[in-house]
């Protein structure tokens, strides 16, 4: 016996409210999950915020598979590791076919096949979720391609969501490109500062290369706000180079980053490792307002450090 077949006109009708659901409740995971981006996200045009929360939300997702209610569920390593794997098989056999079951990998796959990326940029970011069941320290390298994986490239997912539709130079393109990862990279390491005695303590993790929480000091602390207003430097050169459809949004997203780094410089070292470091939420708003009237956010402030940019490597070569 056979399904029964729907006329077309009721299978698009279909579609389309599978589709409206699956872009709605990845729009409630960014608003219920991060004050800031979701605050940021509140200035992208409908159509590109759209995009962004189906981006945030797939993220989130797996984030939550590895560090969040896996493990409270009583899950351990083997059986995430299955999970996650699972959920990036999901993933790519949603964006070759354009659809899932799982309503956020199908907007995240939604958002994907319309601005064009795919497993360039999935695959590394499943690669990086992944490292983060077995590694507890590492080196420079390691380092290096963790935050390519779990940063970098879902700045370079929403820049996708950012240019659709607007043609540009490729020099302006790849410029724009250099700015989304130096701004996804000091997002990453802002929050692993921020984070550093709650990874160390609750995950037995230590993500900057050879710095222990039970050491940390002045020294490692200024060294690594130098490397982090270096990432924010660059992505701030590339903001007028961005649409005005997402150019207020990146600026507020960078502002609120921005003012947590300075209240991360500001702190003692023996606090941040104790102590988890906000923006209040009148600051917030403060940041919000200014970034809605259009302007930059502060450029970070000089700095003494001699120590190198972070490296970057060759796109072909990830």
């Amino acid at each position: 016996m056979t399904a029964p077949v729907l006329p077309t006109a009721d299978l698009a009708r279909a579609r389309a409210l599978y589709d409206r659901v699956a872009e709605e409740t990845a729009g409630i995971v960014i608003h219920r999950y991060s004050t800031s981006f979701g605050l940021a996200s509140r200035l992208l045009a409908p159509s590109v915020r759209r995009h962004v929360d189906n981006i945030y939300a797939l993220v989130r997702l797996a984030d939550e598979v590895v560090d969040g209610v896996a493990t409270s569920a009583g899950l351990e390593g083997p059986a995430i590791e299955r999970m996650l794997d699972t959920l990036e098989r999901e993933t790519l056999d949603a964006i070759d076919i354009g659809y899932s079951t799982n309503l956020v990998v199908h907007a995240f796959a939604l958002t994907a096949r319309r601005v064009g990326f795919g497993e360039e940029l999935v695959a590394p970011f499943y690669a990086s979720m992944r490292a983060d069941l077995t590694a507890t320290e590492h080196t420079p390298k390691s380092f290096e391609e963790y935050v390519y994986g779990s940063a970098e490239v879902v700045g370079l997912m929403c820049l996708c969501a950012f240019l659709e539709g607007h043609v540009i130079s490729d020099a302006r393109r790849e410029q724009l490109v250099d700015g989304a990862r130096h701004l996804g990279a000091a997002f990453q390491k802002i929050n692993f500062l921020r984070d550093l005695s709650a990874d160390f303590a609750g995950l037995g993790r230590s993500y900057f290369p050879g710095v222990n929480v039970q050491t940390f000091g002045e020294g490692a602390k200024r060294e690594i706000l130098d490397d982090i207003d270096n990432d924010l430097r660059i992505a701030r050169a590339s903001l007028p180079l961005l649409p005005t459809t997402s150019r207020r949004a990146v600026a507020l997203a960078q502002g609120l980053f921005g003012e947590l780094t300075s209240r991360l410089r500001q702190t003692p070292a023996a606090v941040l490792a104790e102590t988890r470091i906000r923006v209040p939420n009148p600051v917030k708003l403060r940041i919000a307002a200014s970034a809605a009237a259009g302007r930059l956010p502060a450029a970070p402030p000089p700095t003494s450090s001699s120590h190198p940019a972070t490296a970057r490597q060759p796109e072909e070569n990830r």
